[in-house]
């Protein structure tokens, strides 16, 4: 059942290009929270199991599933999928009306968040990029954080809608600041889990009582969302479940990818890059992400 408690702001023609394991979801919450939603999904099939599940409607190409929309919401793979879904043949820039928004919560480049904005400005159009944190369970539970690059005009009118499905949706900055910062999040994210793999591994050699170690340091200095979120199961090897090492590897590229541009030195990020492809190598490329501590059990 859904306890989600909605802000009220006025109802809003919008699409929502995407229906994977973050964005089916919180298309949902956007229909939830009283918005006409249409909804494009590459498999038909998973756009006609939302409708069935939400109402609204679903259209056969991103064009047609933004066409009278105000606000256009993505979510999808990579670069090339963002730009399939807005400027490619039936792209959904084809289809917006002059003033919309459009909205991208793909982690992607900051390079085409910037190369999309441009695009969407020749057509009388608004574009954010709006990468999201809080992984699939922030997704089902209306909890997501969204960092937001482009216009104040285009975040203000796109905020009240978002809060649909986040907790907090805060401007960064110009277009691409808000991928910019989602690399920062996972800059600090993998950083993190390694210390925390390391130290569970270094507790368990040392044969501690790693539960309750984590329980005594998870109240002082030490306390992070990952060791009260992923601490016990590292402990348990359970990694069957959340944001998997593939998709990291694929956050992590992006994020190396733009150190080389803007000469950043990345060096623990880049080795813990390399430790999840060998995780990838290992058959474990859908294991969770903090599945970092099976490397130093092995």
């Amino acid at each position: 059942m859904n306890t989600r408690i909605y802000e009220p702001t006025p109802p809003h023609r919008v699409a929502f290009l995407g229906l994977g394991v973050m964005g089916y979801p919180m298309a949902g919450h956007l229909a939830r929270a009283g918005h006409s939603v249409t909804v494009y999904n590459r498999s038909a099939a998973k756009a006609s199991a939302w409708v069935a599940e939400y109402g609204g409607r679903s259209a056969t190409t991103p064009a047609e599933a933004a066409a009278a929309a105000e606000f256009v919401f993505a979510c999808v793979g990579n670069d090339d999928d963002l730009r399939a879904v807005t400027t490619g043949e039936h792209g959904a820039f084809a289809g917006m009306a002059p003033d919309a928004v459009f909205v991208d919560h793909t982690t992607a480049s900051a390079e085409v968040a910037r190369e999309l904005a441009a695009a969407a400005r020749a057509r009388g159009l608004h574009f954010v990029d709006a990468p999201v944190s809080g992984g699939q369970a922030g997704a089902v539970n209306g909890t997501l954080t969204v960092m937001c690059g482009g216009s104040s005009a285009a975040f203000d009118a796109m905020k009240p809608v978002a809060l649909a499905f986040a907790r907090a949706v805060t401007r960064i900055g110009d277009s691409g600041a808000g991928q910019l910062a989602k690399m920062v999040n996972q800059v600090a994210i993998a950083g993190l889990l390694q210390g925390l793999a390391e130290a569970i591994a270094f507790g368990q050699k040392a044969g501690l009582d790693l539960p309750l170690v984590l329980d005594v340091i998870g109240k002082g200095a030490a306390q992070s969302w990952q060791m009260d979120n992923r601490g016990k199961t590292m402990v348990e090897d359970r990694f069957d479940f959340g944001f998997a090492v593939d998709w990291m590897r694929k956050d992590l590229g992006l994020v190396l990818d733009e150190a080389r541009r803007n000469g950043a030195q990345l060096p623990v990020t880049a080795l813990v890059d390399q430790f999840y492809a060998q995780l990838q190598g290992q058959g474990g490329g859908r294991w969770d992400t903090s599945s970092l501590v099976r490397r130093l059990k092995s």
